[in-house]
């Protein structure tokens, strides 16, 4: 691409960023990255209703969490700012003026209960070419009483005045041609009363302004386009609008409809990228991150939701997404989710990942579970013995605290029934043998344990199970002598007594 490209994730800071946020962040990431370009945040919070504290901090920490990192935004500053609509309020103001004069725009001065009296008598009620001329507005009212009520600061907004009779194109990078009859489009409000711009025209002027060449957006802002593709035009802008690409739907696991956060709490699993609790109603939207996934996971299995290489590869690095990425790969249709595929991709990376990748994660989770770590070398030994086993961060919990404290718990079931004072006898040759000994390693251990079982005509199997529980608590684990070596022969021999007054 000869031209530079600049692509922008613009989200409100109005609550959690669902995953279909940050597979858009992650889409725009991965094209400019590819392609040589830049990457903006830009924070669109111009409805003052809906803005939420601690929002945008959020967003900022989803976007560092999962590293995609802008290259140009509100903390990371550019040539474009501010990258806050509240804060750039002064500069659309001129250009709904400018509507205004070109005869694009008009003034509307109705009253909400008058609006809403509108709307109960008519159903469907649109404001647009229908009906325009019996409100109260520029194009209805006389020149000297438009005057009049400006004079007299009479609070209006301004809406854009929708053509009745024609049909625009334009080129989706997804979709192909998309076309629209504007007569099906109302005259949406472009300036509100209060002087902030609506979503519609701030959208324009700031990728107009900020350079924007790409824009990515979810489907559900198709309707909107009509009235974006006429701004473009009527402010002579249209040699400089963006590119569009309109991104399927991530669909609930029957594929009925959008994924909500309600499917989540309804069927188990986060639909945001971290938690997010309302600070309204305290209520708490379970995230990915304290789910235990992994950004590289997450990142991974955002971007098969609707996109794929053309191979059966399903594995990625964020390199080789760079790598492969290209919007003619992005499915037209909507993605089901599936969190179960989302669980295997999380227990792949956990898998792929270096212990020494792993250890500042799991001696977090392991903190918060009261485990105490007191030789912290010891961690990335005892992640490489048991990550295979752990589909979620937290399943280091129960698969890695035994190497850390002794069992609260013994599965006794499993041992009581068989227990004997042959087998009790057998466990207290062998700790005495440990303890006599110089040697311990995991090749050790296993060779003295084998040969002492023969030497009491001992199946290895009738003393192996209980060797685990001693150790672990429970039928799990890795290789039981790998237990023992980490654990040390001191901390062996401990469990092994522990566990004899237990299984009596």
């Amino acid at each position: 691409m000869s031209e530079n490209v600049r692509v922008r994730f613009a989200p409100s800071p109005t609550g959690g960023l669902h995953l279909g946020g940050v597979r858009t962040v992650l889409f725009n990431y991965l094209f400019a990255r590819k392609n040589g370009g830049d990457f903006i945040l830009r924070i669109e919070d111009t409805d003052q209703t809906r803005f939420v504290p601690g929002a945008e901090d959020y967003i900022n920490e989803c976007l560092k969490w999962c590293g995609l990192t802008p290259d140009e935004g509100p903390d990371a500053g550019g040539e474009y700012g501010p990258y806050r609509q509240s804060e750039r309020k002064e500069i659309y103001r001129k250009y709904a003026e400018q509507l205004i004069a070109d005869g694009k725009a008009y003034y509307a001065f109705d009253t909400q209960e008058e609006l809403e009296e509108k709307r109960a008598e008519i159903p469907n009620f649109q404001y647009g070419h229908s009906f325009r001329h019996e409100l109260k507005n520029s194009l209805s009212l006389a020149p000297d009483e438009v005057k009049r009520l400006l004079d007299e600061g009479t609070p209006y907004v301004i809406r854009i005045n929708m053509p009745s009779d024609e049909t625009i194109y334009f080129d989706d990078m997804i979709r192909g041609e998309v076309s629209f009859e504007t007569a099906l489009v109302d005259d949406k409000v472009l300036l509100k009363a209060d002087g902030m711009p609506t979503y519609h025209l701030a959208v324009v002027v700031d990728d107009y302004l900020m350079k924007i060449t790409h824009a990515f957006r979810g489907e559900e802002w198709l309707p909107s386009a009509p009235v974006h593709l006429l701004l473009w035009e009527y402010l002579g802008w249209k040699e400089s609008m963006p590119q569009w690409a309109h991104l399927p739907l991530i669909l609930k696991p029957d594929g009925n409809g959008k994924l909500s956060k309600r499917d989540g709490a309804r069927l188990g699993f986060p639909v945001y990228a971290m938690n997010w609790a309302d600070p309204a109603t305290g209520e708490l939207a379970a995230g990915f991150r304290e789910m235990g996934f992994l950004p590289e996971a997450f990142n991974n299995l955002l971007a098969m939701l609707g996109w794929n290489d053309g191979t059966d590869q399903e594995l990625f690095t964020m390199e080789e997404l760079i790598e492969k990425f290209s919007l003619e790969r992005v499915s037209h249709s909507g993605a089901k989710f599936d969190f179960e595929k989302a669980k295997w991709f999380n227990a792949e990376w956990i898998k792929r990942s270096s212990s020494e990748r792993l250890t500042e994660e799991v001696a977090s989770i392991l903190e918060k579970a009261d485990i105490s770590i007191s030789n912290q070398q010891s961690l990335p030994k005892v992640i490489s013995l048991v990550k295979d086993r752990c589909v979620l961060l937290t399943d280091f919990v129960p698969q890695a605290e035994y190497f850390f404290r002794q069992p609260a718990q013994y599965d006794l079931d499993a041992v009581k029934p068989k227990w004997n004072d042959q087998k009790e006898e057998f466990f207290e040759s062998f700790a005495s043998e440990l303890r006599e000994s110089e040697s311990f390693s995991a090749a050790f251990l296993e060779e003295t344990f084998k040969r002492l079982a023969a030497e009491k005509s001992l199946k290895i199997g009738d003393v192996m199970l209980p060797f685990r529980i001693m150790l672990v608590g429970g039928k799990f684990g890795p290789t039981v002598f790998d237990i023992a070596y980490l654990l040390g022969k001191d901390e062996t021999i401990a469990r092994i007594a522990t566990a004899i007054t237990k299984f009596r």
